[in-house]
């Protein structure tokens, strides 16, 4: 991101630090608390928003906007797709309070104004906001609810605004029903109150498309979407309406690059059992290439015939559609989707579903897509031995930056066929967020904590229970049907026997040249609908341990679940477990060997024995042979002391 760049160089202490999918760490500068969030130790000053506040707040006063006035105003972090990362016409959030991590939600009132975020951005979002605002640390017990809160600092009788077409549907009825509850409303404000005073806000991207065939999708679009009209028939709904930007990407082969270093577009589809519309703006679809995936000049019959229709048009679409449905049909729609398209659908017609078909389907990768994942990975591992070989020579010269460390990083993927690209360009201690790195065949996501010096006792001892956690959960076995959040405690058992832990999710849903970040599967301590793991899924192992102040630990290699074989079969239900997809050395000299057990021994001998076979031949056939020497290095055999 061209504002890393812009921050003061930190010269990294050539004693220890961490590299988090190429994101190095110094102590004292940069500490990871989470899935792809960091705590950086900011030198720039908080954003000055008391203006700002004053014209929001009069905004909520003006009859120009709303009817009445409203008391409180609350601006999500996402986009009217709900999407993890967006455009930054779409960071409102940021704009009006300075912080700038992917997750949070601001509520505005006329005396306070709250920013609620988790412990991956606790000392961001305290070195970011200035002093009108107050920091709502989120997972700890003294924290309140938005909505409990929003309860007590309200005058009765209280109208709380939101903007409908970025409010999650959930989120939407959990709050309405708890203010409700209290005597308040929640009101929808058609008219974005921050972009009302946001008088530079950019433009919403609208970059070119891109098509991808078989040998990458393995399924055309044409076959996705008579798959999800057998779905919809089963359970009689004739329209399915589709706004998850990742899910549209997936149904139709199509990527972009409208969220910057995500493979997205800006879209709504709506799939029927005869029709098909996609709503998207700019003559991108008219790009010849284009036409000739989705078929639009062929007079295809009328069920895959794809009409193409403004991108801001889909409510009133929508509108006219569910006024000439019969009494009994049906039409889906996630419940994650905003609630202005939620309420478009009439409620006896709507059925909402916290996972759609599409992202179900999507999750389960087919032969094309996990052999895709596995060259990807492949072609990320020879980036990263050529990027630790470079380190391991150039950090005690000093001199070695983060950004100049990010920037080689990149250097050495684009070497890579088929990079298409990072998620975010620069990797530095002012980043929000670690990189998550695409090609055309996949998505990776790796970290690994690298120390370039003498490793200290206890941050040996810390490392190897975050390894023993690592290894529990790569080499779990467990009936079909377990879901994720079931193997979380394997990965935090080592850590909780000596009073430890980690305060986000053991692995995420990884999207196949897509999100890096998906569900509907994950592996996590916290409760949320997610689906049983199952063959096909690829998820990220990823624990890890951190100290404010000293350092940072994460091991995550990507995982692919796979059947297994077992002496049994209760039940005749199946077993399945991990293949690892990420295929990096890990650090041998942080481990306090003595402390495995021989399983794991076995484990992590087995596992570099395949990296050195499966990157070393790839290493071999490119000719890098500096690389290939450090990769036998790292990868030779532990053993441990009788």
């Amino acid at each position: 991101m061209a504002a890393s760049r812009k921050a003061p160089r930190v010269r990294v202490n050539h004693q220890d630090f961490q590299l988090r999918n190429l994101r190095i760490i110094e102590p004292n500068e940069v500490i990871p608390l989470g899935d792809g969030g960091v705590e950086t130790d900011s030198r720039m000053p908080p954003k000055v928003t008391s203006e700002l506040l004053r014209q929001l707040r009069q905004a909520m006063r003006s009859s120009e906007y709303v009817t009445e006035p409203i008391q409180a105003y609350i601006i999500p972090s996402g986009d009217a797709h709900q999407s993890e990362y967006i455009a930054p016409c779409d960071c409102r959030r940021a704009f009006v309070s300075g912080f700038d991590g992917s997750a949070g939600t601001a509520i505005i009132t006329e005396e306070h104004a709250a920013m609620w975020t988790d412990g991956r951005y606790f000392l961001q979002a305290a070195k970011q906001m200035d002093s009108n605002w107050t920091l709502m640390k989120m997972g700890l017990k003294d924290t309140p609810t938005q909505e409990d809160w929003l309860v007590s600092v309200l005058p009765e009788g209280s109208r709380v605004g939101v903007d409908p077409l970025i409010i999650p549907t959930d989120y939407w009825k959990k709050m309405a029903k708890v203010l409700r509850s209290a005597g308040h409303h929640l009101i929808p404000v058609k008219e974005n109150l921050v972009d009302k005073i946001w008088t530079d806000r950019p433009e919403r991207p609208c970059k070119p498309l891109l098509t991808l065939g078989l040998d990458y999708t393995g399924i055309s679009w044409k076959d996705k979407v008579a798959d999800l009209r057998l779905k919809m028939a089963e359970r009689n709904v004739v329209w399915f309406v589709v706004t998850a930007l990742d899910e549209i990407a997936w149904l139709f082969n199509l990527r972009g690059s409208d969220v910057e270093h995500n493979p997205v577009f800006f879209s709504y589809a709506i799939i029927g059992l005869e029709t098909i519309m996609l709503f998207i703006d700019g003559d991108r679809i008219d790009a010849p290439s284009v036409k000739e995936h989705l078929l639009l000049d062929l007079g295809l019959e009328a069920e895959y015939r794809i009409q193409v229709l403004p991108y801001t048009s889909i409510l009133s679409e929508l509108k006219t559609l569910c006024a000439d449905l019969s009494p009994r049909e049906k039409v889906w729609v996630s419940d994650k989707a905003s609630y202005a398209v939620s309420e478009a659908i009439p409620k006896d017609h709507r059925c909402c579903m916290p996972y759609t078909p599409i992202c179900i389907a999507k999750a389960v990768k087919n032969s094309a897509e996990s052999e895709g994942m596995r060259r990807a990975h492949i072609k990320d591992a020879v980036a990263l031995c050529e990027l630790f070989n470079w380190l391991e020579k150039e950090v005690p010269k000093g001199g070695v930056t983060e950004i100049s460390a990010a920037d080689k990083a990149e250097e050495f993927r684009r070497q890579q066929a088929d990079f298409v690209d990072l998620s975010f360009p620069t990797i530095s201690s002012t980043g929000p967020n670690g990189a998550i790195i695409h090609y055309a065949d996949g998505t990776t996501d790796v970290t690994r904590t690298m120390h370039f010096g003498t490793p200290t006792a206890y941050e040996k001892e810390c490392f190897t229970y975050v390894l023993k956690g690592h290894i529990a959960v790569s080499a779990a076995v467990f009936p079909t049907g377990t879901k994720g959040h079931l193997l979380d405690s394997f990965a935090r058992s080592a850590l909780w026997d000596s009073g430890l832990d980690y305060l986000h999710g053991t692995g995420h849903g990884v999207g196949s040249f897509l999100n890096v970040h998906e569900g509907p599967c994950g592996i996590s301590y916290k409760t949320f609908s997610d689906e049983p793991l199952e063959a096909g899924m690829i998820v990220t192992d990823e624990p890890g341990y951190y100290e404010d102040g000293a350092f940072g630990i994460r091991i995550e290699n990507v995982v692919l679940v796979v059947p297994m074989k077992t002496k049994y079969n209760f039940n005749n239900r199946g077993s399945l477990t991990f293949e690892p997809l990420t295929l990096v050395p890990i650090q041998t000299k942080m481990i306090d060997v003595d402390s495995l057990t021989d399983k794991e021994c076995d484990w992590l001998n087995n596992y570099h024995l395949t990296c050195r076979d499966v990157i070393g031949k790839e290493l071999q056939k490119q000719g890098r042979q500096e690389a290939l020497e450090w990769l036998i290095r790292e990868t030779q055999p532990i053993s441990k002391e009788h």
